[in-house]
């Protein structure tokens, strides 16, 4: 009997034809490619990088200019030029514990120069004498700094040559090479857009625009690359928050009728005028709740803006109604600094008020207002008659745990954040939600003044500091360690802060607050803080979100580079919270041991205390999908996306996606991949 092609019978296996994907090559570990150790491996890991398909959509946040190339005689100072030669010499000085410098004499046939490299000294083994080289830089008093450099090549100093997001441990050349060996397996990646969609929006192919991304002969075709992976990221966030929506179709909750007295009584409390922003939100949550379909809304705003007066207000809307409000944080640390906040209001309204956390179990019985970490969703914690439940910092909590809260019930639901979003990116990310921003903060806030110094000028900074403490005021000092590791050279805050007792603030007094103190510890802590018993409270990143003391009007935080800028926005919005003029002073490392990176974030800081433009910038320096932190509703990171100039594409992509929702085949993989199961199924 006849078998395969032509034959009455199919083959057991038919062959694999040319071009079909291999998915299984994509997911491959990057510790499949030549080079990449377990120690290596582990490192790529911290930026992310997991697998040959991580590398593949790791996206260039640059290209290297088109730089003339000039012979070592002619070149110009400060002019951004390659140079081509052959190295002579090589030598490594290391001037202080934290800074190696790599000097090399490179010559052509024109004449010699020192080439300058920072804190790599591992480059001085491949360096030696004869080797040729090709490098990009400036000419400084010290020499040609290099930027970027080829040995016996041209690709990383070429123009057009991608600039990868980087890291100390994995440099950008490094990487370059390795998403180099990866891009082979592009083909392998399977392409999600149905054939006559790819054909109606003119699009490449993906194979094609993972090429083009990552080896564009100009910047246009690199760009065009670009534009067609954004277009399968947000098609893909698309489809699934429509199909999210449709799945919350069928649920129903209590209308909660209008605003009565003890909505009155609680305005009439408020020692300030709300802003117009404020009244904005509110106006729109209530339009929510004289609804029958559950509430859905994002309530973003600024640090400082008055987001807690409106989740309050949302709250108390409930117990009018009789029934119960929840609201659920992240941390310890923030939920008791919500329920202190909104406690005393609550006692002179009459509501009842409980905490629950892992480590503090408030009676529920008669609570009107609960206010609690995850602890409120889990098994035996009963919330009856739930009619509003507040998520604050909602990205932190992983899909499950926010459905948790709703889970058999369909309460009114608002998530806060205080990680400002351009608004284009709440709006795509959170499809599914309404959203609402207070961008302004009260009028009696001034800005903070930040300032950015160097290690070597530290004792200014503490200078200033003792000033603000002798005129009554208190003080933070953020560290990015609890303890000190021998794997690391952060500066560590138990450390530091037993320094700073017996030097700068010898004559003050000191506390330690970080993660790893009991919860009873830490609030003794905070409240020693808040009565003025303490002078200057030393920090980790605990302090990040909820502590609200309005005396505190100065902070430093040590070693500055070393935070993300959406943290750091974070971290200063701890001062300023009263009247009083407040400042937050950057201490980093000497400026040649930045990468480019970490000074464009600390220079954003300095320029402006407006979290949504800050927002846009670190959109800019760290990706679009980075900053939201965590993995969130199942969306992966979005490597791709220019929020400011890809509206267009969106508009394109949501048109699209109304026709898909039901759609299966390779997009509706990408679809379960990218987010949840459970999610994309409700």
């Amino acid at each position: 009997m006849a078998r395969g092609f032509a034959g009455t019978e199919p083959p057991a296996a038919w062959p694999r034809l040319a071009g079909t994907p291999r998915d299984q090559a994509g997911a491959a570990s990057v510790s499949s490619l030549a080079g990449v150790g377990s120690v290596f491996e582990k490192k790529l890991a911290k930026l992310g990088l997991h697998t040959v398909r991580d590398l593949l959509e790791h996206r260039p946040h640059r290209y290297e200019a088109a730089v003339p190339e000039r012979r070592i005689a002619d070149l110009l100072a400060e002019e951004e030029t390659a140079i081509a030669g052959e190295v002579r010499s090589v030598s490594v000085r290391r001037p202080r514990r934290n800074l190696a410098i790599v000097q090399a004499r490179v010559a052509d046939e024109s004449d010699e120069i020192t080439a300058v490299w920072f804190n790599q000294a591992w480059l001085a083994e491949k360096l030696q004498p004869g080797t040729r080289v090709r490098l990009r830089g400036q000419l400084k008093r010290n020499g040609f700094q290099v930027r970027s450099y080829d040995l016996n090549g041209i690709a990383a100093t070429a123009d057009f040559a991608p600039v990868y997001p980087a890291s100390e441990e994995v440099p950008p050349q490094r990487l370059r090479s390795l998403v180099e060996r990866a891009l082979p397996h592009a083909r392998d990646l399977p392409d999600p857009l149905p054939a006559e969609l790819k054909v109606a929006e003119s699009l490449p192919l993906r194979a094609d625009a993972l090429w083009a991304l990552h080896r564009p002969r100009s910047l246009d075709e690199g760009e065009a690359g670009r534009r067609r992976l954004a277009f399968d990221e947000l098609l893909v966030l698309q489809v699934g928050l429509a199909r999210m929506r449709a799945g919350r179709e069928a649920a129903v909750a209590r209308p909660l009728g209008e605003a009565g007295e003890l909505i009155a009584r609680y305005r009439g409390l408020l020692p300030f005028e709300l802003t117009p922003d404020q009244e904005r939100a509110i106006a729109e949550i209530d339009v929510d709740l004289a609804r029958e379909a559950p509430m859905q809304r994002l309530l973003q705003g600024d640090v400082g803006s008055g987001k807690t007066v409106v989740a309050l207000y949302a709250l108390l809307r409930a117990v009018e109604a009789g029934r119960l409000g929840a609201l659920m944080a992240p941390t310890e640390t923030l939920a008791e600094q919500h329920f202190l906040t909104i406690e005393s209001l609550c006692a002179e309204l009459g509501v009842r008020v409980a905490l629950l956390t892992g480590s503090v179990k408030s009676e529920l019985e008669g609570a009107q207002v609960v206010v609690g970490t995850h602890a409120l969703i889990q098994e035996g914690v009963e919330l009856r008659e739930l009619a509003v439940a507040v998520v604050d910092e909602q990205h932190r909590f992983g899909v499950e745990q926010r459905q948790a809260l709703v889970e058999g019930r369909a309460p009114h639901l608002l998530h806060m954040t205080a990680t400002p979003i351009p608004r284009t990116l709440a709006l795509t990310l959170y499809g599914d939600l309404s959203v609402t921003e207070i961008a302004k903060p009260p009028a009696s806030r001034k800005p903070i003044v930040t300032s950015w110094v160097t290690a070597e000028r530290s004792s200014e900074a503490y200078k200033r500091l003792r000033k603000h403490l002798d005129d009554g005021r208190q003080a933070y000092v953020v560290c990015p360690l609890i303890e000190e590791s021998p794997t690391s050279q952060s500066r560590a805050a138990e450390v530091e802060a037993e320094r700073l007792r017996r030097a700068e603030l010898r004559n003050y007094r000191v506390g330690l607050l970080h993660g790893r103190l009991r919860p009873a510890e830490r609030r003794e802590l905070m409240a020693q803080f808040k009565a003025r018993e303490l002078d200057v409270l030393v920090a980790t990143t605990v302090i990040e979100v909820g502590v609200d003391v309005p005396n505190a009007t100065i902070m430093i935080v040590q070693e500055a580079d070393r935070f993300g800028l959406a943290q750091l926005h974070q971290l200063r919005g701890r001062v300023g919270r009263g009247a009083e003029q407040s400042y937050c002073l950057l201490i980093s490392r000497p400026r040649e041991e930045l990468t480019d990176n970490a000074q464009e974030r600390l220079q954003a800081l300095v320029d402006s205390s407006d979290g949504f433009e800050l927002a846009e910038k670190d959109l800019e320096l760290r990706g679009e999908g980075q900053l939201l932190g965590t993995r969130q509703a199942g969306i992966s990171d979005l490597r791709f996306v220019h929020w400011r100039a890809d509206r267009p594409l969106l508009e394109r992509a949501r048109a699209a996606s109304e026709e898909l929702v039901s759609y299966e085949g390779p997009l509706a993989d990408e679809v379960r991949r990218v987010f949840d199961d459970r999610e994309a199924a409700a």
